[in-house]
């Protein structure tokens, strides 16, 4: 029974690692689609072009998030921000938007 919950515990964590792993690739497409969306000005088509592909719809999945239309339209919204991700996931702009929309209110 020992062996059964400790190889349980090991497939849940390699599990999470790969999940990780395949959101760090979805964090990549979002840089790369800003990136051109600067360049070129077609960054929200090239992320929905991405995410609506098989590859695309496949990496999604493997990073638990459900490949549909609504998290397409999500992606794109993102990508016309133009805020990098990086900077998107610090501390310091989840406090300067919250900050934001205390005055807005």
């Amino acid at each position: 029974m020992r062996d059964f919950v400790d190889g349980t515990a090991f497939n849940f964590e390699q599990g999470q690692r790969s999940r990780k792993l395949f959101a760090a690739v979805v964090l990549a497409a979002l840089d790369d689609a800003i990136a051109d969306d600067k360049k070129y000005g077609n960054g929200p088509e090239q992320i929905a072009r991405w995410a609506r592909s098989r590859d695309g719809r496949e990496v999604l999945s493997c990073a638990g998030i459900d490949p549909n239309e609504r998290v397409v339209s999500g992606l794109m919204e993102f990508v016309q921000s133009g805020v990098r991700t990086s900077v998107a996931l610090s501390r310091e702009e989840s406090e300067r938007r919250n900050a934001a929309q205390a005055e807005a209110a």
